[in-house]
């Protein structure tokens, strides 16, 4: 079996260039998205491309607790172990917090932190710890780091992201 590696958002930008790096290195990869016709177009693409690496497509929006567990479902019932996870999806909504939309917060939490914690905690117990070993990338942002002008909700879910990180980090390091 190839290694494998689940990447969220991986249709386009660099979600997409991550997958493509995994799949140029053969892992197997189990990917979402919220347009099934987006994953359809990969799963083409890659047959051409890549016809020695198995692509599991899912179309998935993040935004909603209960699909991100269905995500997490099926990629349990495709492998046995995960070695790498990349909580790659995110949301950019441009706003100041006295004057962005509001349910900004709400949306840029779903998406940008709570579906790489959902996700993280599906997966890291059944799939991850039981070979001590394995990978999480959560991709944060600059904003994650230095606040700025017209950044607000997001500004607040990447820091939030960075937090989980580290504290994912600190109890994963006696762990592999």
């Amino acid at each position: 079996m190839n290694k494998t590696a689940v990447i969220t958002g991986a249709t386009k930008g660099l979600g997409r260039a991550i997958a493509e790096i995994f799949a140029e290195n053969g892992f197997d990869l189990c990917v979402c998205s919220r347009t099934e016709a987006d994953l359809d177009v990969m799963q083409d693409d890659w047959r051409r491309r890549f016809p020695e690496v198995r692509l599991h497509t899912h179309p998935t929006d993040l935004g909603k607790k209960p699909e991100v567990l269905e995500f997490a479902t099926f990629v349990k019932k495709t492998w046995p172990r995960l070695d790498v996870l990349v909580n790659n999806a995110g949301l950019y909504l441009p706003g100041g917090v006295a004057d962005e939309r509001e349910g900004s917060l709400e949306t840029l939490l779903e998406i940008n932190l709570l579906s790489a914690y959902h996700l993280t905690r599906s997966l890291l117990a059944p799939l991850m710890l039981p070979q001590r070993k394995g990978h999480i990338f959560n991709m944060c942002s600059i904003a994650s780091i230095i606040a700025y002008p017209n950044g607000g909700a997001y500004t607040v879910s990447k820091f939030a992201l960075l937090g989980f990180s580290r504290c994912l980090r600190e109890e994963m390091k006696t762990k592999g």
